[in-house]
């Protein structure tokens, strides 16, 4: 039995969830959130907890029963608190600003960068260099984070670019100026 898989998920007391087949709908404070689960696991409500089971003791069942509670549990959390992500810029004349809702990045390119929040994805910026990524679905704010770190990951020798918040960068030396002979 999974270990994840088998914990209950309780839900929050202004968060409610309906089950039709396959698909699940968690409404609460924050939002909504939607998603399909595999025919592979049920959802079952019991009072104010959710079980997620599996049909059968198939290497597929064994393998989603987890993924499965923990994509559920993500929603629960998502519309009762919500979900952040926190990036640093590091660098001289590397900055953020937020232009309406979209994201506007000068990283030492010879043009701004802008990003366009998806659907639910707010952006806050702080001094200029540390950026916010909130929102309701985990899996999109994780992604939007990730989108703007490629703009300008870290660099191995100076530590400049865009990192996540206490993101440790390995450094390497650079060359040594020895005698030439």
């Amino acid at each position: 039995m999974s270990r994840i898989g088998k914990r209950p998920i309780n839900l929050p007391a202004k968060v409610t969830v309906t089950i039709d087949g396959q698909t699940i709908t968690v409404k609460g404070p924050k939002g909504e959130l939607t998603r399909t689960l595999v025919p592979e696991v049920t959802v079952t409500q019991d009072g104010d907890t959710l079980i997620v089971a599996r049909k059968d003791d198939s290497r597929v069942a064994r393998q989603r029963h987890g993924l499965s509670r923990t994509l559920v549990a993500n929603m629960v959390e998502g519309v009762s608190q919500g979900f952040q992500r926190k990036l640093e810029i590091q660098g001289v004349g590397y900055r953020a600003a937020v232009q309406g809702q979209n994201l506007n990045l000068s990283m030492g390119y010879s043009h701004p960068v802008n990003i366009v929040p998806p659907t639910g994805i707010t952006f806050a910026v702080e001094n200029n260099t540390n950026v916010t990524v909130s929102g309701i679905d985990k899996e999109v704010v994780g992604n939007t984070a990730a989108k703007i770190r490629a703009v300008r990951p870290p660099e191995p020798y100076k530590g400049k670019g865009i990192r996540y918040a206490g993101e440790a960068v390995r450094r390497k030396v650079g060359k040594t100026g020895g005698k030439k002979k």
